[in-house]
């Protein structure tokens, strides 16, 4: 699959959230910055701040390019962390900023389990584990990258792409979380 096949890792996160947003998106190309938006851009600003670090057995990579060709997609994890594992080997663990709080839905953790599977298809390592970075708590939320999480991510990565591919905007569902979309009007 070529480049051009694929889309962002941030599309899966929109279109698990929604896919009427995802395909205003991605298909449109229609965008709206808020402060929620804004916000969001500033953090991942700083995480994508090129460069390496090194320490006895850590090293974290910032804007690390990834691809997928199995889910079609690319993009740049914020921060992986490559941790040294009793053999020597380095374990990859994506992380993710996000600028708000834990949420219910689990639109967040699909996004960085496409990183991990990325990382695995990539690397050919396994990627068991990773976090999301929330700006408003300053907290890390660890998340395992069970077999329900990544069916979970490979089922929407599809949906997403027969969506996106097939270039039609799903109707609006009017919804309580619209009041907060960039694109509401």
């Amino acid at each position: 699959m070529a480049e051009i096949d694929t889309f962002p890792l941030s599309a899966l996160q929109h279109f698990s959230f929604c896919p009427r947003q995802c395909a205003l998106i991605h298909v449109e190309r229609l965008w709206a910055e808020n402060t929620r938006t804004a916000e969001g851009r500033v953090l991942h600003e700083r995480a994508h701040e090129a460069g390496t670090e090194s320490r006895r057995d850590l090293r974290i990579a910032r804007a690390l390019p990834l691809h997928s060709h199995s889910l079609g997609v690319h993009g740049v994890a914020d921060i992986v962390e490559f941790h040294r594992q009793p053999d020597g080997a380095w374990r990859p663990f994506p992380i993710e900023y996000k600028r708000g709080r834990p949420k219910a839905h689990s639109a967040d953790a699909i996004q960085l389990c496409a990183q991990a599977l990325c990382l695995e298809e990539m690397l050919h390592t396994s990627v068991p584990a990773g976090a999301i970075f929330y700006g408003e708590t300053h907290r890390r939320l660890d998340v395992t990258f069970d077999d329900v999480l990544r069916t979970a991510t490979r089922d929407l990565a599809a949906r997403m792409q027969a969506t996106l591919s097939s270039g039609r905007t799903p109707p609006p569902e009017f919804e309580p979380k619209c009041r907060s979309c960039s694109l509401f009007a």
